[in-house]
């Protein structure tokens, strides 16, 4: 993997836009197998998820074209259904095509997910969702192979826990299935809510998507669409935050106001001005952050996705803060990371809350990238350290951000991949 080589202490300071959300394109690429004919999607991030994504596509028979951030696919009747084990391990959201392609064609051979190592995160609520709509899964070693010998029916699914991952998994073997589905403590994200806008353009009949309860009718054929991606709400909290550490003034485009508030509030907390238009935001940062204590919850709590860009912010931030994890059990690689930064933070022994004694400045050092958001968190450090901090495993990075260089340089940084 490449390095990113940092050298801090400067202000971000201008515009940015903001691009396609990767964990709405994701699944929306999964939801094409169900489709017949062409689909336009516009907006897709340019990052390594779309492109493993791609390929999925392409290995199943779909011809499948990337210019820029626009993706042409055009779907036969696909006939291959099994998944290359080398793609799949490497991303985690590849099992979103299970159900997608039980919907779409009845079966599917598969490995088990890869991605990043944030702690368990178990595919049990995604195989007992698509069990109760009729599918059979079983699993030969490291392999799964899943199958609707009788079609798939519609049934009321209630989920133990809520999960983003089991919710669109469900709703993309319940588009086609004969009757009604219903999720009952379904995720309320604003990618599930995409999610259900692009199936309803191909011609699905979803209703409820941002509320705890979706109900899907079961259609017999969906058609090709030309879609537009939404923001990326965590690339948008991402820039702000590194803005707010930064001491800088920075305008973002191309935002979605509603779907960012649980994380303009606390960066009203930690002190900065933020004024709001449609589809654009503006951040000016105090002097000195504020500490404060946050919780991850789902939606529309504070975003776990966001933890560590906060842990590393709160680092420079007056007093002491608490950060508690309530969604993962193992995301805290960065801490150590940060340590070497001269952070001063301390883990609980279950290591799911983060006691930060804030300090006025951090230093440059070398760190690794263990995780996507975690990585971005030491990138957002080196941004706001005195010094040179090299992140090493950068690929974690670019699987979730589009051309980060270029775009932090733009505003101030000094930020080279190496």
């Amino acid at each position: 993997m490449p390095d990113y080589r940092i050298r801090g202490g400067n202000r971000l300071c201008g515009l940015l836009d903001v691009g396609g959300a990767k964990n709405a394109a994701l699944p929306i690429l999964a939801a094409l197998v169900l489709s017949e004919g062409e689909s336009v999607i516009h907006n897709c991030p340019q990052i390594a998820d779309i492109e493993l994504s791609v390929e999925i596509l392409r290995h199943l028979g779909c011809r499948a074209e990337l210019k820029g951030n626009t993706l042409t696919v055009h779907v036969p009747a696909i006939t291959n259904t099994t998944l290359p084990t080398e793609l799949v391990a490497r991303m985690r959201s590849s099992i979103l095509f299970m159900g997608a392609m039980l919907g779409g064609c009845g079966e599917v051979t598969m490995a088990g997910p890869g991605g990043c190592q944030i702690g368990p995160r178990p595919i049990d609520l995604h195989m007992k969702g698509l069990r109760k709509l009729g599918a059979v899964i079983n699993e030969d070693e490291d392999m799964m192979h899943a199958r609707a010998p009788e079609g798939l029916h519609g049934t009321r699914i209630y989920l133990r826990e809520i999960s983003v991952g089991a919710t669109e998994n469900i709703m993309l073997a319940a588009v086609k299935a004969t009757g009604e589905t219903t999720i009952v403590n379904a995720a309320r994200e604003p990618e599930i809510v995409d999610l259900a806008r692009f199936l309803n353009a191909m011609g699905a009949a979803v209703q409820g998507a941002g509320t705890s309860t979706i109900r899907i009718v079961g259609v017999k054929k969906l058609r090709g669409t030309t879609y537009r991606i939404m923001p990326d709400r965590i690339v948008a909290g991402t820039y702000l935050l590194a803005a707010a550490a930064t001491g800088g003034d920075l305008t973002l485009q191309q935002v979605n106001n509603a779907d960012i508030k649980p994380i303009v509030a606390p960066l009203l907390a930690m002190g900065c001005s933020i004024k709001e238009r449609p589809a654009v935001i503006r951040l000016r940062a105090p002097r000195v952050l504020k500490g404060l204590h946050l919780t991850t919850e789902a939606h529309p709590g504070f975003p776990t996705d966001m933890q560590a860009l906060f842990v590393a912010a709160l680092c420079l931030a007056k007093g002491t803060s608490i950060v508690e994890e309530r969604i993962f059990e193992s995301r805290s690689a960065h801490v150590a990371e940060l340590i070497r930064m001269g952070a001063h933070i301390t883990l609980t022994t279950d290591e799911r809350t983060f006691i930060i004694k804030g300090r006025a400045h951090l230093h440059g050092a070398q760190t690794t990238s263990r995780d996507l958001r975690g990585g971005a968190a030491l990138v957002l450090a080196g941004l706001a350290a005195e010094g040179v901090t090299t992140v090493t495993d950068a690929g974690y990075i670019q699987r979730g951000y589009e051309k980060l260089t270029e775009a932090l340089n733009s505003v101030g940084a000094d930020i080279v991949l190496a």
